[in-house]
């Protein structure tokens, strides 16, 4: 259904696989993105996820051709399922977005929806819906203006203009630019260096900082707590700790970690 997965070590790759439609996702598509993402969260000797398109494309959103098919027609009805398909859902593990040529609209949204976001120098990112009339449904309204603030994100959205790679990554929309043709082996490399760390206490940390944005500054306080002392609990630091303790990891060395 247009969807590749594939492993890479500790890291799983899904692959949106339309090339013949700058990797526009349909509903088709869409589920099998969510369930393809469902599928390799779960698996648990994984530490990261990384999420791209192919051809030397992440994605131009959802597929207008669709519009008018009402088998293929992106969701609109109000449901917990995005109409570009895990929009609205959360994982457990890291997500990182590789990003070749444009990642727009829909394929932007996307892109915010993950973690982070490794670009290429060539990139392009944008609010192209705007162009034509299609809302942001699928997050962007909520994300972007929570990753670049607010000022910035309203020029963005009301304008819908282009951002080069350079300018992604000055307003905090890019996490890393690396050179064009490198986005996937670089967010690959990201995910494996993820990796090396006590696997729980980092993937306690994350589900802590992505919901600190959602609650009031003492709730989120606690709700880190719980979730950190849950990870001690479950000795997430016990190796990492000993290790220190056995005199590794000094004066910020991580080599002999």
């Amino acid at each position: 259904m247009g969807v590749d997965i594939e492993v890479n070590g500790p890291v799983g790759i899904v692959r949106i696989d339309r090339p013949q439609v700058r990797n526009a996702v349909d509903r088709p598509t869409a589920e099998a993105l969510r369930e393809a993402i469902e599928e390799m969260d779960a698996d648990r000797e994984l530490a990261a996820l990384v999420l791209t398109g192919s051809g030397g494309t992440f994605c131009a959103g959802a597929d207008l051709h669709a519009l008018d098919d009402a088998a293929r027609r992106n969701q609109l009805e109000e449901a917990l399922i995005g109409p570009m398909g895990p929009t609205r859902g959360r994982t457990r593990l890291p997500t990182i977005a590789a990003i070749e040529g444009h990642a727009v609209a829909g394929g932007l949204e996307l892109a915010l929806w993950c973690d982070l976001r490794v670009v290429a120098a060539d990139a392009v990112l944008g609010v192209f819906c705007r162009r034509v009339g299609v809302p942001l449904i699928d997050g962007g309204t909520v994300r972007l203006p929570r990753l670049v603030g607010l000022g910035v994100a309203l020029d963005l959205v009301l304008t819908g203009r282009d951002v080069a790679a350079e300018e992604a990554q000055r307003i905090g929309l890019a996490t890393r630019v690396v050179p064009s043709g490198q986005a996937e082996g670089a967010a690959v490399a990201l995910g494996t260096e993820l990796a090396r760390w006590p696997r729980e206490t980092m993937l306690s940390d994350l589900a802590a900082t992505r919901a600190a944005f959602d609650r009031p500054l003492d709730e989120a306080l606690l709700h880190e707590h719980r979730l950190g002392v849950a990870s001690l609990e479950a000795g997430g630091a016990t190796d990492g700790v000993g290790a220190f303790l056995a005199g590794r990891g000094r004066h910020g060395r991580t080599d002999d970690l």
